[in-house]
């Protein structure tokens, strides 16, 4: 899945509160929640050590740990002043 800055949506949704992501299997889920919780350090400055992030298997566990790890890799390397 590629993203696109000006129409993708989670790119515009509101950093607090609760999110549900709820989808059939290959929509973008871990995409999606990779993406919101890249822009919740980024943006918002908060530690990985606040955010929750919760998936109903382990194999999804350990492929949306991996892609927040590669996301946070390239962020600080593009955002060089992000916490």
């Amino acid at each position: 899945m590629s993203a696109s800055p000006v129409t993708d949506p989670y790119l515009h949704l509101p950093l607090h509160g609760v999110r549900l992501i709820e989808a059939s299997a290959g929509t973008g889920k871990t995409f999606t929640l990779a993406t919101l919780f890249t822009r919740l350090v980024v943006e918002r400055g908060l530690r990985i050590g606040q955010i929750l992030a919760v998936t109903f298997t382990e194999a999804a566990t350990q492929e949306l740990r991996r892609r927040i790890r590669e996301r946070l890799v390239l962020a600080a390397t593009l955002v060089p002043d992000a916490p």
